[in-house]
C-alpha cells in the first residue's frame, strides 16, 4: 500500500478536504489527511499525508508558514477578502505604496489578532462563521501571532493568477508567519492603519512544513501520472532537520518492542531512529540519558 507525503499545489475553489477526497481514489487508500487547512479561494501549497504516514500529521500542522497575498486598499469587507459582501469604500491615499511599505515594520513581530468571523474558530460550542452566516457577530479576544518577514514583493511575471502592484491599489506581501495567522486579517488590518481600508484579494502558500512550492505538485498532474506512488515523499523527509541516529540491531529490536534506549552521553532534543538497512524507525527525544519513542512509523 502506498505510504508516504505528496505535496499538491492547491487550485482554487477546491477546500482542503476536496483534495483529500479525490486522492483517496487516486491511491487507492482510505488513510489520507493534510496539514495545514487552505481556504477554498487560495491555492499553493497543501502536504498531503497517505497511509502510514497519516500518523505524521500531528508533527506538521505547527510550524511556520510563507504565503503571497494581494492587498486590495480602499476596500473593507465582511468577511476581509474580496469575495465577501462590501461594508465601506474610501480613496486610497496618494503614495500609498511607499506608505505601505512604511507601516509594515508596525506588523512585524510578535502581534495580537482578533479571529475574524468568517472563520472557524469556535466560542461557546459555536463556530464563528456559523453565527456571521446568521448575521450575528460576537466579542472575540485577540490571540498572540508572529508575523517572522513581511515585506512588498516584486510585481509577478505575466500569466500568475496572482494580482500585482500594476493592478490599481493592489499591492502584493510576501509573508512568513506562525502557525494561526489569519492573513485576511493582517490585510484588513493593514488597510485600517493606512486609513483607507483593505482586504486581501488573492491568497498563495509558497511554504509549509518545511516543502516548498517547487515540490508541489498540481493535482490535474497527480491524477493524470500513470505511477502517483512515485511522486509520494517519504514520510521522514517531514523531519529533515531533526538529527538522524542510525541504531545497531540490538537496540533497533528495543526501539521496535517500545523500550527506551540508555543514552546518557547524547544531548538533550528530538532525534530520528533508523535502523541498520536505514529503515526509518521513529520520531523520538532524548531526556535525562533516556531515549524514548515519541511516534513510530515502520511496519509492523
Amino acid at each position: 500500500m502506498p505510504n508516504g507525503i505528496i505535496i499538491i499545489d492547491k487550485p482554487q475553489d477546491w477546500t482542503s478536504m476536496d483534495v483529500c477526497a479525490k486522492l483517496r481514489g487516486v491511491f487507492g487508500e482510505k488513510r489520507v489527511g493534510h496539514a495545514g487547512t487552505l481556504d477554498p479561494m487560495a491555492t499553493g501549497v497543501l502536504p498531503v499525508f497517505i497511509g502510514r504516514a497519516t500518523r505524521a500529521v500531528q508533527f506538521a500542522e505547527s510550524g511556520e508558514k510563507e504565503y503571497e497575498a494581494a492587498l486590495r486598499l480602499g476596500l473593507t469587507t465582511d468577511t476581509q477578502d474580496i469575495w465577501g459582501s462590501t461594508l465601506e469604500e474610501k480613496p486610497v491615499p496618494a503614495e500609498a505604496g511607499e506608505k505601505l511599505k512604511a507601516l509594515l515594520p508596525q506588523f512585524t513581530g510578535d502581534i495580537a489578532q482578533v479571529p475574524p468571523m468568517y472563520s472557524a474558530v469556535k466560542i461557546n460550542g459555536k463556530k464563528l462563521y456559523e453565527l456571521a452566516r446568521k448575521g450575528k457577530e460576537v466579542e472575540r479576544k485577540p490571540r498572540p501571532v508572529t508575523i517572522h518577514e513581511l515585506e512588498l514583493s516584486a510585481p509577478e511575471p505575466a500569466g500568475r493568477p496572482v494580482p500585482t502592484a500594476a493592478v490599481p491599489d493592489t499591492y502584493l506581501l510576501r509573508i512568513r508567519c506562525s502557525k494561526g495567522t489569519y492573513v485576511r486579517t493582517l490585510c484588513h488590518d493593514i488597510g485600517e492603519a493606512l486609513g483607507c481600508g483593505g482586504c486581501m484579494a488573492s491568497l498563495r502558500r509558497t511554504m509549509a512544513c518545511g516543502f516548498p512550492l517547487g515540490d508541489a505538485h498540481p493535482l490535474e498532474e497527480v491524477i493524470a501520472h500513470p505511477d502517483p506512488a512515485s511522486l509520494l515523499l517519504p514520510v521522514d523527509s517531514l523531519f529533515a532537520g531533526v538529527p538522524m541516529l542510525v541504531l545497531k540491531a540490538p537496540a533497533e529490536k528495543k526501539v521496535r518492542n517500545g523500550a527506551a534506549l540508555s543514552a546518557p552521553k547524547l544531548k538533550e532534543g528530538q532525534y530520528r531512529l533508523y535502523g541498520e538497512d536505514k529503515t526509518f524507525l521513529a520520531l523520538s527525544a532524548c531526556k535525562n540519558g533516556k531515549l524514548s519513542t515519541i511516534k513510530s512509523f515502520y511496519e509492523v
